[in-house]
């Protein structure tokens, strides 16, 4: 097993090296040199996408429970074993992927690789273990339904993706939380985690040659390949633009409008990331300067936006008291329609894109960035892209290109508006 060095044409980069083990996994590392520091990550393709109704949330719940204890360490020693060296050990599951990451000292990646290790492939999965951490992820679920601001992008959710599993909560629901057996968690790891499922990233005080070094002696590289198949993933399917209002008693109308858009490897999200920026990325936006400094409508508006491997989606949120909902919402919807019928101008797109530059190269500057953008590159089958490159790209977004995505994925009438507070 050698270090290839990755393909210059395809994914250059200075310090980033990319190798496929023999059994099927991806190890992808960037050297940073500057830092003490190693930031170490390993991706699944495996989550809430990929979820049957009757057991959804069942990757969220797997992610936690590896976390309960393995064959050789207990839940105590696995929260100490990082904790005590001064890094940290953490899990996320998104749409597509569950996540297991690690930050410590260049000098203790042999630590944090031997122990998410034991974490992703060789959990206990106890039934009692099982029991209680249902009860700490109906905890998650209840936590999410007393915070309206949250509550309310599930719901936009379910009603822009309805039975899609995009449109699935990835906590899952009380019903199938409460229902999952222990065989549905162990079908789970014994399908997914699996080494042509997983990519490992590492960004910081590190080689390659050293992070293959340290995967082989945790025991990453003697693993069997097993069923490389990728889980299934149903396409997506937006549903046609509605609106829905959830009563619900409480001081603020929080609002979510917003519509699918682009896969992540499509060109098209840099424009579209481009008309966020200005109209909600902070407090020079459209939205800010308009619903907030102008109108006194709202405390907090923003725009998001996300992209996944087949599809994508942006919005805008605005919390508002309950008798100002019409006007916020109609002010937003302003700006919308503002920006399909004019596009936005040159000034202003200039200015869009040095702060989308500024926001991206700032980004980066830590390990643990430079680590996710390592991961995204391979999960989403994109070249890597050095930093000048995205620059220059992002310089190439040509008014043309901003009024086709304006006029695309921004008409008001086009969205799905959701709203949660009181009233009707």
């Amino acid at each position: 097993m050698t270090a290839t060095p990755v393909v210059p044409s395809a994914r250059s980069g200075a310090g980033v090296q990319r190798t496929v083990l023999p059994n099927g996994l991806t190890v992808l590392s960037e050297f940073y040199p500057g830092v003490r520091s190693v930031a170490l990550g390993a991706w699944v393709r495996a989550a809430s996408v990929h979820e049957a109704p009757a057991v959804m949330g069942v990757s969220h719940l797997l992610e936690h429970l590896v976390f309960k204890g393995t064959e050789r360490r207990s839940a105590h020693d696995i929260a100490l074993s990082l904790e005590s060296l001064g890094g940290s050990l953490d899990a996320y599951t998104s749409r597509e992927h569950t996540s297991f990451q690690a930050r410590v000292l260049d000098e203790h990646l042999s630590v944090a690789a031997d122990v998410m290790f034991d974490l992703m492939f060789r959990p206990l999965l106890r039934e009692e273990d099982l029991r209680l951490e249902r009860q700490v992820v109906l905890e998650e679920i209840s936590m999410v339904e007393d915070t309206p601001d949250d509550l309310v992008f599930e719901l936009h959710n379910e009603a822009l993706w309805g039975t899609h599993p995009l449109g699935y909560s990835i906590l899952g629901t009380r019903d199938t939380v409460g229902g999952m057996r222990l065989d549905d968690v162990r079908a789970l790891h014994a399908r997914a985690y699996h080494p042509p499922h997983v990519v490992v990233s590492a960004a910081g005080n590190v080689t390659h040659e050293h992070l293959l070094e340290v995967l082989s002696d945790a025991g990453w590289a003697d693993l069997p390949g097993g069923d490389g198949t990728p889980l299934h993933e149903p396409p997506a399917c937006p549903q046609p633009a509605r609106r829905k209002h959830v009563a619900r008693d409480g001081a603020q109308c929080h609002v979510v409008l917003g519509s699918a858009t682009v896969p992540h490897r499509d060109e098209r999200r840099y424009a579209l990331m481009l008309v966020d920026t200005l109209l909600g990325g902070g407090m020079s936006s459209r939205l800010f300067q308009k619903v907030r400094e102008e109108l006194g409508l709202a405390y907090s508006v923003y725009t998001f936006q996300s992209f996944h491997s087949h599809s994508g989606a942006h919005g805008v949120y605005v919390g508002t008291a309950p008798e100002r909902r019409a006007a916020a919402l109609d002010a937003v919807q302003a700006e919308l329609r503002r920006v399909v019928d004019e596009g936005i101008p040159e000034r202003e797109l200039a200015q869009g894109r040095q702060q989308l530059k500024g926001q991206i190269t700032l980004g980066l500057e830590s390990p643990a960035a430079r680590m996710y953008r390592l991961a995204s590159v391979e999960l989403y089958h994109e070249p890597f892209r050095p930093l000048d490159d995205v620059l220059r790209s992002i310089d190439g977004i040509h008014a043309d290109d901003v009024r086709a995505v304006c006029t695309d994925f921004f008409h008001p009438d086009g969205q799905t508006v959701v709203s949660l507070g009181p009233g009707a």
